[in-house]
């Protein structure tokens, strides 16, 4: 059975974040990222907590406070030992998302936000274009379905509707800028024409 689009990017996602952190020099693992006051290594404690609470059926509520609950419990923990925990949550992570066809979507889209957080950290170039940006498109335009407006968005030579309901504006921008807008991730103004809508309307996440 093919993997679900969420399955797929988590795994992408798991596998950049780890080969990243593999080669970074030690001293940027507490870099501030995009989740201010997170650092990297709060950012790759979130998400490893975050991915063993699904395979253990023990799953919050996943607020602001029950996701730092999963940071702070991590923070004596050595750092490799945090990004094992991560990769070796990944596959069995992946097979949840799979099993309840649609409900832990959000999970894997958000995971592979976060790997864009760490890269940003990490000082690399358009880091919210990580791999997997072909379905992470299609899973944002997913989720902005419980938008109650729309806008035609232009990617490039890509086109998308986002949100659903009569169409509000568009929005002309690149692959790394939306999904900055989507994540609420500070996006270059220069980047992007807006219209019919505000950017704090496009955020998807919190």
């Amino acid at each position: 059975m093919a993997r679900r689009p969420a399955a797929q990017i988590l795994l992408i996602a798991v596998e950049e974040i780890g080969r990243l952190l593999s080669e970074a020099a030690e001293s940027l693992r507490d870099g501030t990222t995009a989740c201010d006051p997170w650092t990297v290594r709060d950012v790759l404690a979130h998400c490893s907590g975050s991915m063993l609470r699904v395979v253990e059926n023990r799953g919050h509520r996943f607020t602001p406070e029950d996701n730092e609950i999963d940071v702070v419990e991590r923070r004596s923990w050595p750092f490799d030992q945090v990004r094992d925990e991560l990769q070796m949550t990944a596959q069995p992570t992946a097979a949840r998302i799979d099993a309840v066809g649609g409900a832990l979507d959000g999970l894997g889209l958000g995971v592979w936000v976060h790997s864009g957080d760490i890269r940003e950290a990490l000082g690399l170039a358009d880091p919210y274009a990580a791999p997997g940006f072909e379905l992470g498109i299609g899973l944002l335009e997913e989720r902005s379905r419980r938008k109650e407006f729309s806008l035609d968005v232009h990617l490039g030579e890509r086109a998308i509707t986002f949100g659903s309901g009569p169409v509000a504006g568009d929005l002309v921008t690149d692959i790394e800028t939306f999904v900055r807008l989507a994540g609420g991730r500070s996006p270059d103004p220069a980047r992007f024409r807006l219209t019919g809508a505000e950017p704090p309307d496009l955020v998807l996440f919190g």
